[in-house]
């Protein structure tokens, strides 16, 4: 029904609008009781699914990349959709509007998406107030924090904006995620050269040990980052160093890309971060390039280009632990976060 009825008439509409009366569709059948209805058709629970990682317990490994809830405005209706995970964000310090609009574009064709929102997000403090709304215990839904720095910061201040979402998220998310992959900021990319990035995540890192001593916890907060899939081999590699060194939890592999290989629409033209199908063959060889050269020394979450149960197996086949959905959501709707749980299912 999703995709013969539902998908056909969202996507008459521009990609913006639609995706904010989605939320507002979605919150309003919660609130008048669909949500119990909602977990009945698409969530699986079995012990098979669960996967325990960078010590956290996960109760499937299926979830919802960065971007599609920024501001954690609907995560918990999210999660009743099957998802193991939500990753909210990219937030930022201080509230920003993003680029100017129209910023983002469906590639029918091409079954992806570009967009170059720039970080719209109404800032961590926003978020955070949210985010207390998430239960403790029975019903807690596992939370990642993918936290930026705003347009207006230069970069060799760069590490001042990850520490204050850092520290202002620090006690209501599961993992944190350091964003310095998004094409849409200006030179923020320049941030996953090996000095800058060293030194931006072992700052974290040391500001982690500290948090974790000032609450007396004996684990730190997992730190993941998120690198792009138009990294070259030697990037690569440098990553790997780099994770060795800061000993940061683990990689998720590829956010969007700047490539425009093998496109037919139009729209192609258009500037921005590229997701989708076109991405899905990439992602899978950065995913396979990390495990076997660092000889599966960290956790990976893959991510690009999961339409079908397939694409899931394939990156978790490559090496990825865990597999995050954005576009394929978006293209092959809800029912495609239970079949790819059922065909794990079936492999175990």
């Amino acid at each position: 029904m999703y995709k013969t009825i539902i998908r056909p008439l969202f996507f008459s509409f521009d990609p913006e609008k639609i995706h904010h009366f989605t939320f507002s569709m979605v919150r309003f059948f919660h609130k008048i009781g669909f949500g119990s209805i909602f977990r009945s058709i698409y969530k699986i629970e079995d012990p098979k699914l669960e996967r325990e990682l960078f010590g956290l317990k996960f109760p499937n490994p299926v979830g919802l990349a960065a971007g599609f809830d920024k501001d954690a405005k609907l995560y918990k209706e999210l999660s009743n959709f099957g998802f193991g995970f939500i990753e909210i964000g990219t937030v930022t310090p201080k509230p920003q509007a993003g680029n100017e609009k129209p910023r983002l574009f469906r590639l029918k064709e091409d079954s992806a998406i570009i967009n170059r929102m720039g970080f719209n997000n109404g800032g961590v403090e926003e978020a955070v107030e949210r985010l207390k709304e998430n239960p403790k215990g029975i019903g807690r839904v596992l939370i990642g924090g993918n936290i930026g720095k705003n347009k207006v910061t230069p970069n060799e201040e760069a590490v001042n904006d990850y520490i204050i979402c850092f520290d202002a998220l620090y006690d209501y998310v599961d993992y944190f995620v350091v964003n310095v992959s998004s094409p849409n900021t200006p030179n923020l990319r320049e941030l996953q050269e090996k000095r800058p990035l060293t030194e931006l995540l072992q700052t974290l890192q040391d500001r982690n040990k500290a948090m974790s001593a000032r609450n007396e916890s004996k684990t730190c907060k997992p730190i993941l980052l998120k690198i792009a899939p138009d990294l070259t081999n030697d990037q690569l590699l440098d990553i790997i160093d780099i994770v060795s060194e800061t000993k940061i939890a683990g990689v998720i592999a590829t956010n969007t890309t700047i490539s425009r290989d093998e496109l037919t629409s139009e729209k192609q033209k258009e500037m921005g971060g590229l997701s989708g199908k076109p991405l899905t063959n990439r992602a899978t060889e950065v995913i396979r390039f990390l495990s076997e050269k660092s000889n599966k020394s960290f956790p990976i979450i893959g991510v690009g280009g999961i339409h079908s149960e397939e694409d899931a197996l394939e990156k978790l086949d490559a090496g990825a632990s865990l597999v995050q959905l954005y576009t394929g959501f978006i293209y092959e709707g809800p029912g495609l976060i239970k079949r790819i749980n059922k065909a794990i299912l079936k492999r175990t």
